[in-house]
């Protein structure tokens, strides 16, 4: 695999890194790509996809806390092997800097361009492992405090609760000390499911999936073994025998359906006791990524009618309700309807008392959209919307309108009931500090009601 450039721009477009490595793309493609990616009008969509061509030049990008990780080539490689690469690159960078945005970005731009120098050499990768580049990469990292925002790290959203893990958890840098040399001994693991589930007009689930991974991250010195004890009754594969003949599926328990392992990662007792042993390397990395599609009960359930209320009105009735315990609250909540092309104007009617909640009707590209700060379990929630037609429609309204889509966060909940059940470090140390409880993170991927 080949590129040609690799740039980090910011929202605004400025260029904060830079790196032709060929020299065969006519300079001012940053500009050309973020024109592009800015004003994309094409086929109707208002945002742009992750690949694109312009004169010649195919442009790979992914959004990064904000940021834009973006490689430029001519030759004709594997989009999927491309934007893997940019994910990489920017979990490295976050590996040394910590914090990933564009302060941190700038104060340590030295750091940043020894990592790309060692990672991509005349176009090509080298390594993108945090421990192969801790032999090369010498620069201290400057420490920048975090954002409110950080969308890559799980640590930023375990805001309450009674177990509620330090907010450096994991923006701290895998090469910078403690004040005063010491080393940090500390290991965190994270459990974060994406979950893409489609509802019928009527409510019922049609489709329904869990991506998964168990995320880990590590600044224990001395490289120790590890093992990781998971459910006991997991089992890989719906029918007889496991993808990796290591027990029958009894039909009961947590059923992956298939299910992937770090390369560090050894699975001699994985069939008896389901435990992990592995080395973990400095930085974070996916120890299992997994896929589920046994039945399980989504966290939210949504309803929907629009009806019609006269010849140039409508009303939409959106209702959510939280399938979840009253202990765990979602945070940034927001549903999105796309209405009817002639839609002129829509009203607003939440329920009484509500707090924290906004509405908006974006006029340019008809869509209603409901932001809810957080919601607590077991709450229901309803939205109502006048809808004002600039002409009489003479179709089925509900044809034109939806469907309805969500994304969410909610930290400390899992769908799928994977578990960690302990986290065991070979090498007895009075300075290893494993945390006893391991953070659990569901996110919306696709969450959508038809209508």
């Amino acid at each position: 695999m080949m590129i040609s450039q690799f740039f980090v721009l910011s929202q605004r477009g400025d260029n904060i890194v830079f790196r032709d490595y060929r020299a065969e793309v006519p300079k001012g493609s940053t500009e050309t790509f973020f024109r592009k990616v800015k004003f994309w009008k094409e086929d109707g969509n208002a945002e742009a996809p992750p690949i694109f061509n312009v004169d010649g030049v195919n442009y790979f990008h992914v959004k990064v806390v904000g940021l834009y990780f973006v490689a430029t080539t001519r030759v004709n490689v594997s989009p999927s092997l491309v934007l893997e690469l940019l994910q990489r690159i920017a979990r490295v960078i976050k590996d040394y800097l910590g914090v990933l945005n564009e302060d941190s970005f700038r104060k340590n731009f030295v750091l940043v361009y020894e990592l790309l120098d060692e990672v991509v050499d005349f176009g090509y990768v080298q390594t993108t492992s945090t421990e192969v580049l801790k032999s090369y990469v010498f620069n201290e990292p400057i420490v920048v405090a975090p954002t409110r925002l950080q969308p890559i790290d799980p640590a930023a959203i375990f805001t309450q609760g009674a177990k509620r893990m330090p907010g450096t958890a994991v923006t701290k840098s895998v090469v910078a000390n403690e004040p005063g040399g010491r080393r940090r001994e500390e290991i965190f693991v994270d459990i974060i499911e994406k979950i893409s589930v489609t509802f019928s007009s009527s409510g019922y689930i049609l489709t329904s999936e869990i991506d998964g991974t168990i995320q880990m991250k590590s600044y224990l010195s001395g490289n120790p073994e590890i093992r990781l004890a998971l459910n006991e009754d997991l089992n890989i594969g719906r029918g007889g025998r496991s993808v990796y003949d290591y027990r029958s599926s009894s039909g009961s328990g947590v059923i992956l359906d298939d299910c992937n392992f770090h390369e560090s990662v050894r699975l001699d007792s994985f069939d008896s006791d389901r435990t992990l042993s592995l080395v973990p390397p400095d930085g974070e990395f996916p120890v299992m990524n997994y896929r589920m599609t046994q039945e399980f009960k989504p966290p939210f359930h949504v309803n929907t009618l629009i009806e019609e209320a006269g010849r140039l009105k409508a009303e939409v009735i959106i209702k959510i309700r939280a399938e979840f315990p009253s202990d765990i609250i979602a945070n940034t909540v927001t549903i999105q309807m796309p209405l009817p092309n002639y839609t002129s104007r829509a009203s607003f009617e939440l329920e009484a008392g509500a707090a924290g909640q906004k509405t908006d009707f974006k006029e340019s590209t008809k869509m209603l959209e409901w932001n809810l700060k957080k919601i607590v379990g077991g709450a229901e929630h309803t939205l109502r919307a006048k809808l004002t037609f600039s002409q009489e429609f003479h179709g089925n309204i509900t044809k034109e309108a939806g469907p309805v889509s969500m994304t969410f966060t909610i930290p400390m909940y899992n769908v799928s009931k994977l578990q960690v059940k302990y986290l065991q470090i070979a090498k007895k140390s009075s300075s290893y500090n494993p945390y006893r409880w391991v953070r659990y993170v569901t996110q919306a991927n696709s969450y959508v009601a038809r209508i």
